[in-house]
């Protein structure tokens, strides 16, 4: 089992239709039995795969323990894809995991969740808190998309200081750069400067997944952007393998 932590200090970078695609593309192009587990109060990622979480058992009831994980998993259409839903409980889970004390308690779910699941994409909250940094600890590899401006690559810098605060067992992590627009001086700077970064466009395939409801990959799968999300789906399993071969 692998933890794929979706993260972003900056929101408005595309981080929910990122992860949600790459939940996808575990499940359809890898074969893997998946989860996105959304951990954005904002609740997009049910939203992107279509799936209605209303009357379900609230999201911070698993970490208090209220609730087991596959009591608020809610099956998707597509094969071996489920989605652990987000909601406005959310909003408090900081303060409760503060009163919890118990900082790998994300990472001690994602374990239990292995038996069922080989794959786990967390779309983590825009935010530096305590959530973020259990998401952390639970990753095996760590995704950070950026749009090329000077804001995302100060953005990187914090989650680069945040993931390295774990200690030489960090996870790995991948910038990714994302809404890109090779029309523009600055966006073709950074590819320029980064060349062996994986890249996602800026592309109205992918604005089309909030209005479908669905991942590029089903509606769209001859676009730029599905084969885009496909490399970098390949990228994503080649850092698993390099860091399993690691720890062997």
């Amino acid at each position: 089992m692998a933890v794929i932590a979706v993260y972003s200090v900056k929101g408005g970078v595309g981080k929910t239709t990122l992860a949600t695609n790459l939940a996808w593309f575990s499940a359809q192009l890898g074969g893997f039995n998946t989860l996105l587990w959304d951990l954005d109060a904002a609740g997009g990622g049910a939203f992107l795969l279509g799936v209605d979480p209303s009357g379900r058992p609230k999201a911070q009831g698993v970490f208090t323990r209220e609730q087991t994980p596959h009591e608020v998993v809610i099956g998707t259409r597509y094969a071996k894809l489920d989605v652990l839903p987000a909601d406005r409980s959310l909003w408090g889970l900081d303060a409760r995991l503060a009163l919890l004390g118990k900082k790998r308690r994300l990472a001690r779910l994602t374990e239990d969740l292995g038996a069922t699941y080989s794959r786990i994409v967390l779309d983590c909250p825009p935010v530096l808190n305590r959530i973020s940094a259990q998401a952390m600890r639970a990753a095996d590899v760590v995704i950070v998309p950026m749009p090329p401006s000077p804001l995302s690559t100060r953005a990187f810098a914090l989650v680069a200081e945040e993931v390295k605060r774990l200690g030489p067992g960090h996870p790995p992590m991948l910038p990714v750069l994302s809404m890109v627009d090779r029309r523009r001086t600055l966006h073709r700077m950074a590819l320029d400067a980064n060349p062996e970064w994986p890249v996602i466009p800026l592309a109205s395939a992918l604005e089309q997944c909030a209005v479908r409801r669905a991942p590029v990959g089903d509606f769209a799968p001859t676009s730029l952007a599905a084969s885009d999300l496909g490399r970098l789906w390949q990228a994503i399993e080649r850092k698993l393998a390099q860091r399993e071969r690691k720890r062997g």
